[in-house]
This record gives structure tokens, sequence and C-alpha cells, in this order.
């Protein structure tokens, strides 16, 4: 049988069997350039919590199980503003391709935790004061509640801020980073992970500021990419880029941008590769519109077993009327609880 837990809508973190269970609250939408970064057609769709669909504001108290698995879905139109407005019924859930049926359903601006792995290697030399415009940007933009950490690097990497509500702690210490040294972007991208788990907030994500060559890790990329897999974190990863950047050479490493692209898609994020450094703030503000607008699908199993396997998960969304061409990112599968 599986065990119910009350949990009050101002949304109490679960302890997790390897499995999230994420409660949204409902604290209305505050994007950076709103009208740019989001489409919507339709009212935005309250929070389900009935597999009816149905939402109840005024409901104190919500039931869910506690071996639900949570999918966050981001839906873009083709010029990669944030789509609002689906409903439930939009969505079609497959794991290992046996369709699931969604218990809850949400669309609504919650918390994140947020992990901010950032680049001060020789080569962000020239780079450094659009990167801290980034930075402020994003942090500028945030849910009120967001609570952030600073994990900086160079041939090693460095917790320079723990966890903590005070962005303005961030953008303090970002203001005083030199560039030097070479680039351990998987061991920084290790460390973030490691300090999510103390995150309070159940929605997390980790924020990638890099010219993304890695060329003094101890980690390889088949650890790091193991490792986010298993973690329930979003990972964005904005790639600066120049001409010269992110050539193969002899070595068998995946070049930079294939790096933070392999890294961020597994998760359900993306890279953006950045071209023009003025265009680092617009990229840190649409990331921040993507993290305030995402629908959250649960479903429990159809065949849940604590094997220790890996599930493969797919989102389908039917097009409604009126609607732009959609585009959903979503994290590519999750680790089932081993016995």
């Amino acid at each position: 049988m599986r065990e119910s837990i009350s949990i009050s809508t101002s949304v109490r973190r679960l302890t997790e069997r390897g499995l999230a269970c994420i409660l949204l609250s409902c604290l209305g939408i505050a994007v950076c350039e709103q009208p740019k970064d989001t489409v919507s057609t339709a009212p935005r769709p309250e929070s389900s919590a009935s597999p009816s669909g149905g939402a109840d504001r005024n409901s104190t108290k919500i039931r869910v199980n506690t071996d639900l698995v949570v999918i966050p879905v981001t839906v873009t139109d083709g010029k990669g503003r944030v789509v609002n407005g689906l409903q439930k019924e939009h969505f079609t859930l497959y794991e290992d391709k046996v369709e699931q049926a969604i218990s809850h359903f949400a669309a609504e601006d919650a918390p994140v935790a947020i992990g901010l792995v950032f680049d001060t290697s020789d080569s962000m030399a020239p780079k450094l004061r659009k990167a801290r415009e980034a930075v402020v940007a994003l942090l500028r933009n945030a849910n009120p509640e967001d609570e952030f950490f600073l994990v900086q690097f160079n041939h090693r990497p460095q917790l320079v801020v723990s966890m903590t509500k005070h962005s303005e702690e961030i953008q303090n210490r970002v203001e005083l980073v030199q560039a030097t040294g070479s680039t351990a972007l998987l061991d920084a991208v290790t460390l973030a992970l490691k300090e999510m788990r103390n995150a309070h907030h159940t929605r997390k994500a980790i924020i990638i500021i890099s010219d993304g060559e890695d060329n003094a890790s101890h980690c390889s990329p088949l650890d790091v990419t193991e490792a986010v897999r298993k973690a329930e974190v979003l990972i964005y990863a904005i790639g600066i880029t120049d001409s010269s950047s992110y050539q193969t050479g002899a070595s068998n490493k995946p070049s930079g941008s294939a790096l933070l692209n392999e890294i961020a898609k597994q998760t359900g994020g993306r890279l953006f590769e950045v071209n023009t450094l003025k265009q680092l703030p617009d990229i840190a503000c649409k990331i921040g519109a993507w993290l305030r607008n995402q629908y959250v699908l649960a479903y429990a199993p159809s065949n849940l077993e604590n094997d220790g396997r890996y599930h493969h998960i797919q989102v389908k969304i039917t097009k409604p009327k009126g609607f732009p061409r959609l585009r959903a990112s979503w994290r590519l599968g999750y680790y089932a609880p081993a016995e």
C-alpha cells in the first residue's frame, strides 16, 4: 500500500526516496521582459491537486503519495518565449514507452534553489564584465523566495557563497572575481551538485556561465553525466563561444559546447550558446523566465519496482488551436529507488 502524507500548500519539503514530490504555491508571475519572453493565449492554469485535474485554491491541505515521479516541463514557442495557458489534457507522458496517467498537474511560480557556477579561468578575462551583468539580471528577476549559492572555478572549484536567500551576497562576490588559471568545469558541476543537497526548496536548478573548454577536471564527462541523471536538478548552461572556441583536438574529451549541451539536456535544461557578449544579460533573463514558468507533471508509475534502473521519460504535447508551434523540454529519465 502506498503511504500518503498530508502537506500544507505553503510547500513543505518532502523526504525523498530518490523520487521528488513537488507542491507549488501560488506566488504570481513577475518575469523580466514578460511580454517578450512569455506567450499566453489562454488563462494560466491553476494547480491540479487531484486525479480529476481540478484545483481548489481554498483547500488548506493536499494529499500526495511518496512514490510520485515529478517531471517539470518547459514549453516554448519557436522564438524561445515561454508558452502559458496549456492544460493537463494537452500533455501525454510515457515511461519506457508506456503511457502513464498524470495524477497531478501544476503551472505556477514556486521558489527555486539556484546554484550559479561561474567560470573565472584565464579565457574569461575579456568576458567578465558582461558575465557579471548576466548574474545581476538573473538575480534581479528571481522569485523573492528563491535561494542561491555560488561556485566559482578556474583550475579548481570553490564554494564561495553557500546556500542563502540574500542574493546581494552573490552579486557582491561576483564583482570581486578575477580571471586566472585553467578550467575545471566538471569538478565545479560536481561541487554544485553536492551543495544542492542543502537546498530548502524542492525545485532546483544549476546555471553555468562558462566558455566551457574543460582542461583541468579530475571528474570525467561520464561521471558527471551519470551524476546529473541521478540528481533531480535542472541545469542551464550559458556557453560563451567565439571562432576559436570548442575545437576538438586529439583528446577524446567532448568539445566545450558539446559538453555543456550533454550536461544540460539530461536534466531538461538547455545550453544557450552566446556569440556576442551583449547577449549575456538577455539570456540570463530568459533562463529566469523559464524557471518561473514551468508546468509540473506528476504520476505514480504503472509498473513501480525498486530495481534501481534508469527509466526513460517522454512527453508529448497536443497543440491547442490558436497556439504557436510548441517545443518542450523535460528531464529525460530517473533512477528508481533500489531495495
